[in-house]
This record gives structure tokens, C-alpha cells and sequence, in this order.
């Protein structure tokens, strides 16, 4: 007698990994690329290139199918969640006996140009005329550190990813410029070694930027900048607050609309980072893979970002952004120049 066979059921993906899947593959996929492309190019920082794939993969015909459709909800799980996490780890990056070695003048000079370039570059962008909450992070991510800063705001005011995505862009390619175009002046401004690497660590972007730049007048500017810089990415966490208070008394907010967190969860987790590099504790093995880590969700998160750029939309603000960046990129290194100079 024959025993009927019956259909072996196909295991069904959860409903998340279904939903979020191909974006977080398309992520993944943009990350090793660019790691493939810092390892041909060191001297392009890897977060940069992720970012300049993303924007690629937002244009190419082909590929924006997929960003735009399948691959959309992991993205922006990518673009948010990811950021979060990278910018937590961020903080084993910090510890607070070597950012006090630099001294309280040089702690006053970073305070001075953060406060400049952030209020400045907001005020210029509303005065002309940039859409959304575009002044509120390009100023953040041109005084603080970059995407990153830029992330961790957006994600404290819920703006809108294309203002994000546009704000990164700006100012990863600025960075970028300035490691072509920062060791040129070094000379001219009568700069030694450790004034070098103060000031572009006071006056660069994103920390694989100021890594690429001061790497060119040796180990000492290398550590005055890292020193500086990260000085720099501990105003992070007043910052977001500062701003979290700000939007919640915007005049135009909806009377039951929810108000965001005074300090974020993701910023209290960058705060206790912190504390516990701070402490010695954490073994030197554990700080290096969790740069990586760091490095690697970060990346992910700007590709994803990265994909959200739409060039038309750009360039109808084109020369306005473009007028922000150069002006603000102009604000932090002349404050931060005289900073050099007053506290050298």
C-alpha cells in the first residue's frame, strides 16, 4: 500500500528579517566595499567612502529600485538604530584623564570654537533660507564630529531623513577636502607640529578625517589632534540635550505632541562609555574591538543615510548648502587657529 507523502513545510523567515533584510544586506554589502576601497586608499577615511557609496547607490538607476523599495525599511533600521549603537561605543574612545591633560586653556579654546561655529553656522542658515532642521545639523556636524554629531541630533529631533542625509553628505565632503588641503597651510601659518595637530583637531570633522590630516606632520601632531578631537566629541552629549530642550519649546509645537528626552538613551549609553574607559577597567583587547565595531556600525548607518540623498533635491538648495559648508568650514578654522594661537 502506497503511504502518501506529505509537503515538507518551507521554514518562513520572521516577519523582521523578511521586512529588513535586504536593506541591512545592501548595508552590509556598501560596508565591505568600503573597507576594500580604505585598504587600496588609507589615506580616504572609511566612514567617508561609505557615505560617498551610499549617495552612488541612491542615484544609480538600478540600484535605487532597490533602495527606494525592497531594501528601504532595513536601511532606515540601519540609519538609526546602527548610528545609535556606533556612536555609544564612540564614547570607549574618550577617557576623561587625558582630555583634562590638555589643560583648561586648551579646554576653554575647544568650548569657544564649538560655541562659535555651532551658533554662527546656525545663524547664517536661517538666514538663507535652508529648509527643515539643515542649519541645525550642518552646525552641529561642522562643530562637534561630523555625521556622527549629525546622527545623534537627528535622531534626538526626529528630522527628516532627507535633512540628514543632505547635512552628511556636506559635510563629509568638506572633511574630505580639508585632508587634501589642511598639511598645505601648515607651513604658510607658521604652524610646528603640535600647534598643526591642535588645530585641526579643533578644526575637522569626523575623527577618521583628523586621523588622515595629522598623520602628515608626524606622532605628535597625530596626538595633539586625537587629543582635541575627542575633547571635541565629549560636547556631544550637552549638545544633544541643549538641542532636546530647544525643540521642546519650539512656539510651534503641537500642545500633545510627545517631547523628546532631555539626554536620549543612546547618549546616556556614550556617558557611561565613558566613565567606564574612564576607569581603567576595560582591557586594551576589549577598546580595540569595540573600535572596530564601532567603525563598522557607523559605516553601515552612513551608507544607509548616504542612500537617502536625492541629488534633485540638492541641487534646488545646491548653492545655498554649498555657501553653509564653505562659510562654516572657513568659521571653524579661523576660530580655531586663533584658539592655537592664543593658547600656545
Amino acid at each position: 500500500m502506497a503511504i502518501p507523502l506529505r509537503a515538507v513545510p518551507h521554514p518562513v523567515p520572521p516577519a523582521g528579517l523578511r521586512r529588513n533584510g535586504p536593506g541591512l544586506a545592501l548595508a552590509a554589502t556598501g560596508v565591505a566595499t568600503a573597507w576594500c576601497l580604505h585598504r587600496l586608499l588609507p589615506a580616504v577615511p572609511m566612514l567617508t567612502l561609505a557615505v560617498l557609496l551610499g549617495v552612488t547607490a541612491g542615484q544609480l538607476p538600478g540600484l535605487r529600485v532597490l533602495v527606494t523599495g525592497p531594501a528601504k525599511a532595513g536601511l532606515a533600521l540601519a540609519a538609526r538604530r546602527l548610528m545609535r549603537a556606533g556612536i555609544v561605543l564612540l564614547g570607549l574612545r574618550l577617557g576623561l584623564r587625558d582630555v583634562l591633560g590638555l589643560g583648561w586653556a586648551t579646554v576653554l579654546m575647544v568650548l569657544a570654537v564649538v560655541a562659535a561655529t555651532f551658533f554662527g553656522t546656525c545663524w547664517l542658515g536661517r538666514r538663507l533660507g535652508l529648509p527643515g532642521d539643515q542649519p541645525l545639523l550642518i552646525a552641529t556636524g561642522y562643530s562637534i564630529c561630523g555625521a556622527s554629531a549629525i546622527g545623534a541630533v537627528g535622531q534626538a529631533t526626529g528630522s527628516d531623513e532627507e535633512d540628514i542625509a543632505t547635512s552628511c553628505a556636506l559635510v563629509t565632503l568638506c572633511g574630505t577636502l580639508a585632508i587634501a588641503v589642511l598639511p598645505l597651510l601648515q607651513g604658510p601659518l607658521g604652524l610646528d607640529a603640535g600647534e598643526f595637530g591642535r588645530w585641526v583637531g579643533a578644526g575637522v570633522h569626523d575623527v577618521g578625517q583628523v586621523v588622515a590630516t595629522a598623520q602628515t606632520a608626524g606622532p605628535v601632531a597625530l596626538r595633539e589632534a586625537v587629543l582635541v578631537k575627542l575633547l571635541r566629541v565629549a560636547m556631544l552629549a550637552p549638545l544633544v540635550a541643549g538641542v532636546a530642550v530647544a525643540v521642546a519649546r519650539r512656539p510651534g509645537r503641537a500642545a500633545g505632541t510627545a517631547r523628546p528626552p532631555l539626554l536620549p538613551l543612546f547618549v546616556l549609553g556614550f556617558l557611561a562609555m565613558v566613565v567606564l574607559n574612564s576607569t581603567g577597567a576595560v582591557p586594551s583587547v576589549v577598546l580595540g574591538w569595540a573600535g572596530h565595531a564601532q567603525e563598522l556600525l557607523l559605516a553601515a548607518a552612513l551608507f544607509a543615510l548616504g542612500s537617502a540623498v536625492r541629488l534633485g533635491a540638492l541641487a534646488r538648495t545646491g548653492g545655498r548648502v554649498a555657501l553653509l559648508g564653505l562659510a562654516s568650514w572657513v568659521l571653524i578654522a579661523g576660530a580655531a587657529y586663533g584658539g592655537v594661537l592664543l593658547t600656545g
